[in-house]
């Protein structure tokens, strides 16, 4: 497979006006540190805030959408970035808008590629002024995590090679766990994925998410009182 030479990184965002500037300025260190191109497209969907707005302000292709669905909003985000490119070149990588990744997070899913990964799973941490309000969700969670590997999927921190992506159909319209859905065809296509528990991504401890099922539900899950 020829080598990667191109980055695209796809953000759902809705009503993320709070967060979206944090989020794609992390993404702009990011792709500083690469040599390859990033090109960031952020799909606002069914939103009502200034989300277009700022994501515009910095720098991102904006995709607008009326529809709410976090997995069709990944989905148009990954047919955005594949058109008129070509998907053996090219790595997708997903995170959320309120989520900011490390520098050095695309260099290390460029050196994954490099080395055979046709998709790399990450984790996610919470702000260290956060973490001890959420003690009890933080040990359940790392109870998933053995040594350097892992078996969490965020669509926070997650990247697929293209041509892998397409060959399983890519992400499923689905309201909630398009990521682990993807993750399952890619693997069940005997396709390599890695599993890091390095450069994880920083996201939002709120309790009041954006999907129906995610990181915000088991926190808010994991605080509430037994009883």
């Amino acid at each position: 497979m020829p080598e990667v030479d191109r980055i695209g990184v796809v953000v759902p965002a809705r009503d993320e006006a709070d967060h979206v500037g944090a989020c794609l300025a992390a993404l702009a260190e990011a792709a500083r540190h690469v040599t390859v191109p990033v090109e960031v497209v952020v799909v606002v969907n069914a939103t009502l805030d200034a989300t277009a707005a700022i994501a515009r302000r910095h720098g991102a292709r904006v995709l607008e959408r009326s529809e709410p669905g976090v997995g069709a909003a990944r989905a148009a985000g990954v047919a955005t970035l594949l058109e008129g490119h070509d998907p053996t070149r090219t790595w997708i990588a997903t995170t959320d808008a309120d989520s900011r990744v490390p520098p050095a997070w695309l260099e290390h899913h460029l050196h994954l590629a490099a080395a055979g990964a046709d998709a790399v799973v990450g984790t996610i941490v919470l702000p260290p002024d956060a973490t001890p309000g959420h003690a009890a969700w933080w040990r359940h969670y790392q109870r998933g995590v053995d040594g350097g590997s892992h078996r969490h999927v965020h669509g926070a921190n997650l990247g697929v090679h293209a041509s892998a992506y397409r060959s399983v159909g890519g992400f499923a319209t689905l309201p909630v766990h398009e990521d682990a859905d993807l993750v399952h065809r890619v693997v069940a296509a005997g396709h390599r994925v890695v599993w890091t528990t390095e450069h994880s991504v920083v996201t939002s401890p709120r309790l009041v998410g954006r999907a129906p099922s995610g990181v915000a539900a088991d926190l808010r899950a994991w605080s509430a009182p037994a009883g």
